[in-house]
């Protein structure tokens, strides 16, 4: 295992570049197998790139704002403290893997975003402890923990294709009705396969640390926090209406007094269940309740404005290899290959592996659902396979390849101060682990 994992590490290490390079790298690679293996047109090919570069603004956005306040609500002073707690009950190495590690798979089956930014927080929480009490923790392996846990989201409540086909109306409610989740998330089958891997895979993470003489530190960190809520406010305004206004903690009530009704009003009066944009204003009305004024807010959210921007940046990219691969036809291809080799009993495994592959160059579980879905959703119907089953692959498929997606591990990382190459070693280890468990878990379902 030593000798593996570290041939893995040092690969990657060697050869992974940034996040950035590696979407500008798969977009001019779709553009390639656009042209040469699907027969599109050179200027058509990039007419689809330039249109679907957009496509996803409103998803971006409420993606950009869930990590946004996420990441405030992680670090108002009574989080913080929480999260202090915790981490101070690590007495040693395997302690902080196995912490940061169950945290993440836990908060991931709640909400992936959650899952990402509790994750980071938690492991430069533990790795400050670790680092003081002199406890020899490998920091990128602390932070590969902390994504790890991403790999079991489609699982949980914020799983998007399971919580699509379970809407009315959804876009392919004509071909295969209205799918409950408990035909799909709800089942002991679904539970069963993510209590595994959560109750397993911190243990297999722990397993990955390196000698003790080779492990590398949390480097020092400006703090997120100021000392006071007015740090920055000038001496002689301290007094002033204006400033008074702006460090007042009665309008954070006031606010989040009327946050909770209309949270009520959603939940319980219109009976409405949990979606991003919720998840979302929950987020928005906790952290406003967790801090001391409206300025001190906003300085926290001023701080995390530094983890979501390069997701900001890239994600159009994406969006523009999804609208390639769509409207030339690749998507299909790559889907059609497996489906045409595939049966009754075979089509939710060669599912799960065309959703593998798909989820490197389209990582949104919704994109990558309305270009895959589709042709998956027929195959089934054709060959008389499980549908809800065949729509859970798309989504194995899908989380399972996020371990190595470096999009999706931005906000980690960014959190966490490292760069994709120092933890993508660890976590090619953890797809080499949870791939297996997903293969069984569907053939047991077949």
């Amino acid at each position: 295992m030593a000798r593996l994992t570290n041939a893995i590490v040092v690969f990657f290490e060697r050869w992974m570049p940034d996040s950035f390079v590696v979407a500008i790298v798969l977009s001019v690679l779709t553009f390639a197998l656009a042209v040469t293996t699907a027969g599109a047109t050179p200027g058509d090919t990039i007419a689809a790139w330039g249109d679907g570069f957009w496509d996803l603004l409103t998803f971006t956005s409420q993606v950009m704002l869930t990590l946004l306040l996420g990441h405030a609500l992680a670090y108002t002073p009574s989080m913080q403290r929480t999260l202090k707690r915790i981490a101070a009950t690590v007495r040693s190495p395997q302690g902080a893997y196995l912490t940061v590690a169950f945290i993440s798979s836990g908060t991931s089956l709640f909400s992936w975003a959650l899952g990402l930014v509790a994750g980071a927080v938690m492991a430069r929480t533990v790795g400050a402890v670790a680092r003081d009490r002199s406890i020899p923790v490998h920091y990128p392996l602390l932070v590969a923990c902390a994504y790890s846990g991403i790999v079991i989201w489609h699982q949980g409540l914020s799983a998007s294709i399971g919580l699509a086909i379970a809407t009315p109306g959804h876009f392919l409610e004509d071909s295969i009705g209205i799918i409950p989740v408990s035909q799909t998330l709800f089942t002991s089958w679904n539970a069963v396969t993510a209590l595994v891997i959560l109750l397993t895979l911190p243990f297999v993470m722990a397993r990955l640390r390196p000698a003790d003489t080779a492990c590398r530190p949390l480097p020092e960190f400006a703090s997120a926090e100021t000392d006071d809520a007015s740090a920055n406010t000038d001496a002689d305004q301290k007094g002033t209406p204006a400033v008074r206004l702006e460090n007042s903690r009665s309008l954070n009530l006031l606010f989040v007094a009327l946050g909770l009704a209309f949270l009520f009003i959603e939940f319980i009066a219109r009976g409405k269940g949990l979606n991003l944009n919720l998840l979302n204003f929950i987020f928005l009305v906790v952290g406003i309740a967790l801090t001391r004024s409206p300025m001190h807010y906003l300085r926290l959210i001023v701080t995390a404005a530094k983890v979501v921007g390069p997701f900001l940046l890239q994600y159009p990219f994406y969006a523009g290899i999804a609208g390639m691969m769509a409207d030339t036809g690749l998507a299909r291809m790559v889907v059609d290959l497996f489906v045409q080799i595939s049966t009754a009993q075979t089509l939710p495994i060669t599912t799960f592996f065309s959703g593998a592959i798909l989820n490197l160059f389209i990582p949104s579980g919704g994109g990558q659902w309305a270009v895959q879905g589709p042709i998956a959703m027929q195959a089934a119907i054709e060959l008389g396979a499980d549908v809800p089953l065949t729509a859970m692959a798309v989504a194995f498929g899908d989380q399972w390849t996020n371990l190595i997606q470096p999009l999706i591990a931005i906000p980690v990382l960014a959190i966490a101060g490292l760069h994709v190459r120092d933890i993508m070693g660890y976590c090619a280890v953890a797809l080499l682990y949870t791939g297996p468990i997903f293969i069984i878990s569907i053939l047991l379902r077949i």
